[in-house]
C-alpha cells in the first residue's frame, strides 16, 4: 500500500469514529441510538423521558428516567423540560409510541426532541439494568 493510499483510508477511518460519536451529529436526526442514549443519560447530559403506560413500566424502567405515559403528554406538557441546551429523549417499548410523541412535541414548539431508536425492548434484549418504579 502506498502512502497515499494509506493516508486516504486513515481519514475516512477517523472521519467515521469522530462521526458516529459525535453528540451534535446524533442530535442532527429524530431519533437517538441506544447506546448513546444511554451514556447520556448515565452522564446526566439528557432527560429521558418513558411514554410506556404503568404497566408496561411495572416491568422496569431505565434508571433516571422520568415516568409520563404518551396519553398524558397533553394535559402533562409542564413536566417536559424545554431547554435548548439540555435534551429531551423519549422512549417507549419499540419506538412507535415515542415517535409519535415527538412529532406532537415538535408540533407544540420543541426543538430539543428525540427519541431512542430501538426503545425499552431493545435495551431489556441487550440485559442493561433496569428498576421497579
Amino acid at each position: 500500500m502506498n502512502t497515499r493510499t494509506f493516508f486516504r483510508q486513515l481519514t475516512v477511518s477517523v472521519l467515521a469514529v469522530v462521526f458516529s460519536s459525535c453528540a451534535f451529529c446524533q442530535m442532527e436526526n429524530d431519533f437517538v441510538t441506544l447506546d448513546f442514549a444511554r451514556k447520556e443519560l448515565e452522564a446526566g447530559k439528557v432527560t429521558l423521558i418513558d411514554v410506556r403506560e404503568p404497566q408496561e413500566h411495572a416491568t422496569g424502567v431505565a434508571k433516571g428516567a422520568r415516568l409520563l405515559p404518551m396519553r398524558h403528554i397533553g394535559s402533562r406538557m409542564r413536566e417536559i423540560p424545554d431547554d435548548p441546551k439540555r435534551p429531551v429523549l423519549l422512549i417507549c417499548n419499540t419506538q412507535n409510541r415515542s415517535s409519535a410523541t415527538l412529532k406532537m412535541l415538535r408540533d407544540k414548539g420543541y426543538k430539543n426532541v428525540h427519541y431512542v431508536q430501538g426503545g425499552m425492548s431493545e435495551w431489556n434484549r441487550r440485559g442493561w439494568p433496569v428498576i421497579q418504579p
